[in-house]
């Protein structure tokens, strides 16, 4: 009989360190876009970047990251995606500092290191031309469910890239948290990326 008080004494200091362990975990994050969080897979590349050197995910940890699929070549929607995405950089002020854009080509062919680092970096300091194989950038496109297709040439030899236009968006540990599509609001994608850059969200 004298054991039981320590017994229930025990119980409830276990149910209050329960308890409190409950609050402590963070609350979901309100986003405005859509939120892929544990629907797709982390971030995961072996690449080459405009600088002509090998890279993989692992070395844009720490940063929030913004996936997009594209080529140099592209007529529209690819400039007009990126003026989008440094217009939304500026927005974000000091914060932007924690995020890179990562313009991944669908047109290896053409989009050397050299060309992507040209072209990147008339858009914003913070974007970082990928390119590789055509292997590797099509295990990449499947691993996010993109898409592209090469057009027929024309008589002079040029040709056009079809392509996926959503923005795939990764938290600091190289987690997919949302996604982005030209149908989105700049000011949601503003608001979540404030969301992720200050509070350094993880799962």
């Amino acid at each position: 009989m004298k054991s039981r008080p320590a017994f229930l004494v025990a119980i409830l200091l276990l149910v209050a360190s329960l308890s409190l362990g409950g609050c402590q975990r963070p609350a979901p994050l309100p986003f405005k876009l859509t939120d892929v969080s544990g629907h797709m897979p982390p971030l995961e590349f072996q690449l080459t970047d405009d600088n002509g050197k090998a890279v993989s995910a692992a070395d844009y940890r720490g940063k929030v990251v913004l996936l997009y699929f594209g080529y140099t070549h592209c007529p529209d929607v690819c400039p007009l995606t990126l003026a989008h995405l440094h217009v939304v950089m500026q927005r974000l002020g000091k914060l932007a500092d924690g995020a890179r854009i990562l313009f991944v080509t669908v047109d290896p062919g053409r989009d050397t290191p050299q060309v992507l680092h040209a072209y990147v970096n008339a858009f914003d300091p913070r974007a970082v031309g990928l390119t590789g194989s055509p292997g590797a950038i099509e295990t990449l496109v499947k691993r996010y469910r993109s898409a592209f297709t090469r057009e027929p040439a024309s008589s002079d030899g040029n040709y056009e890239v079809s392509h996926s236009s959503a923005i795939y968006v990764f938290d600091r540990g190289g987690n997919p948290r949302v996604l982005s599509t030209p149908a989105d609001s700049q000011d949601d994608l503003v608001h979540d990326l404030h969301l992720l850059l200050s509070n350094g969200a993880t799962p």
